[in-house]
């Protein structure tokens, strides 16, 4: 019974592609269990991504289109729930302090069933769209990996008080566009400081870390977060579930043998998933409850035949 809690559509983000429905169509052919539907929220003017400004985007695009995810969603939900457990929420980039107040107007306004919280930005400037966005990112922070490493956790933990996301997405998307994106952060105190100060918070909470196999896709010898981070966390009693931050048909469920002998090499004896049911884990959503299964069971099921 596998399952995503990450995923996105080429009908509602720029950098993806495939309908919505196409994405559930192929959910459905893989049999999956569970599909969480993500897309990511709208965000400011001054915050669009290239290939949104080329497209001729603006924030009330962004803020109209999230709109029209919303309503397809919640159709796809209906249609399939037959043959798909789909689970309607976002993915939220936290980009300074003010996303706060965004990203809970969205919340009041539109009945999700889950989050993901992100940081795709650091001093307003994303690091995982190009290298050259990262050294920018980088000169800003004072010229090192280490610096901007420090600031990319420093503005994910500001990010995981304010909002407390049921998951936490690619915890390590800093790694993505640096220099040596399969380097370990043993060597960097700050940094590693930074990491056990964010896992232990999330631990605390009760948050969910994904294993998303994107960085898999991408190229990187390891998923998000890397296997001492995983460690780290699943010695803090910490939970995970498992997500293949989809961008179309073609990269639902990719990588996920992968993913799941990374699982096993960390030591993670039980994956978390979600599904509609009374809350046991987070008043914000009371109809969606968190439920576990063992990864020799999990193993068990057709998909990774």
């Amino acid at each position: 019974m596998p399952f995503s809690h990450h995923s996105h559509s080429g009908q509602f983000c720029a950098h993806a592609h495939s309908t919505l429905e196409d994405v559930v169509k192929a959910a459905v052919a893989k049999h999956m269990h569970t599909l969480a539907l993500t897309e990511h929220m709208p965000r400011e003017q001054q915050d669009l991504y290239p290939e949104e400004i080329d497209q001729g985007y603006s924030a009330k695009v962004l803020h109209d289109t999230f709109c029209k995810y919303y309503i397809e969603a919640r159709r796809l939900q209906q249609a399939y729930m037959s043959h798909l457990k789909i689970l309607i929420g976002m993915e939220v980039d936290w980009i300074r302090p003010s996303s706060r107040d965004f990203i809970e107007e969205l919340l009041s306004r539109f009945q999700l069933e889950l989050f993901i919280g992100s940081v795709h930005h650091v001093h307003c400037v994303p690091i995982d769209y190009s290298a050259d966005l990262f050294r920018q990112a980088r000169s800003i922070s004072g010229g090192t990996n280490e610096r901007l490493f420090e600031d990319y956790f420093d503005l994910q933990h500001e990010m995981l008080m304010a909002l407390k996301p049921p998951i936490v997405g690619h915890f390590d998307l800093i790694r993505l566009k640096s220099d040596d994106p399969d380097t370990h952060f043993a060597d960097m105190d700050g940094v590693k400081q930074r990491i056990s100060r964010n896992l232990a918070f999330i631990a605390a909470y009760g948050g969910i870390l994904e294993l998303n196999s994107a960085a898999l896709r991408k190229g990187l010898k390891e998923p998000y977060p890397s296997m001492e981070i995983s460690k780290e966390f699943l010695d803090l009693g910490g939970s995970f579930t498992i997500s293949d931050d989809s961008h179309g048909v073609d990269q639902i469920g990719c990588r996920y043998r992968e993913l799941l002998d990374f699982a096993k090499e960390v030591g993670i004896l039980q994956i978390t998933y979600f599904e509609k049911g009374p809350s046991n884990r987070d008043v914000r959503f009371p109809s969606v409850i968190t439920k576990s299964i063992s990864i020799s069971r999990l193993e068990s099921h057709p998909f990774w035949a």
